[in-house]
């Protein structure tokens, strides 16, 4: 019997020291990790912003060109309030053409974009500009329904991966 108690009595296990180790280890590895998240959050939060933005801002001006009426071809939508004459309204379709303005931002067509700057703001020009916004308008064949194309989107965001922009796209009927 007393060859076996021996044997018994060993132990085998895991000590305080080791114990000790593995905790410090596995909190360095939580800190690392957790100051990551932190910036992704505050990442994440920015350009969730700006895009929630981008949206607000196209839908701000697909708004604003179906409250014109079908064949208004002289509402200056560039300014706001927008001025009764000296722009392109809805009827801008020049003969031959079925689309008019550009749904690019890169090639603004004159008369189909305009620029915001950071509160949303109207500006006179692209110089200090943080949203630009353009528009197209495309009428059918037959002349009684007109796609209308906006995309909103933020020039400086100074962060990386997309770049925030929103398309809307609405149809007007005659």
């Amino acid at each position: 019997m007393n060859g076996k108690r021996a044997r018994t009595t060993s132990q085998s296990g895991v000590t305080i020291l080791e114990t000790l180790i593995a905790s410090v280890v596995l909190l360095v590895g939580i800190v690392g990790v957790m100051s990551l998240f932190t910036v992704a959050v505050v990442q994440s939060k920015s350009q969730g912003d700006v895009f929630t933005r981008t949206t607000e801002y196209a839908q701000d001006k697909i708004d604003q060109l179906m409250a014109l009426p079908f064949a208004d071809n002289a509402t200056d939508t560039t300014v706001y309030p927008a001025q009764a004459v000296g722009g392109t309204g809805l009827g801008g379709v020049m003969a031959g053409s079925a689309s008019v303005g550009s749904a690019n931002p890169a090639a603004p067509a004159a008369g189909y974009v305009d620029y915001l700057d950071a509160n949303g703001n109207l500006l006179a020009g692209a110089g200090n500009s943080f949203y630009t916004r353009v528009w197209s308008i495309s009428t059918n064949a037959g002349g009684t329904l007109k796609v209308i194309t906006v995309v909103a989107v933020a020039q400086k965001t100074g962060g990386v991966g997309l770049t925030p922009s929103s398309t809307l796209v609405c149809f007007k009927a005659q």
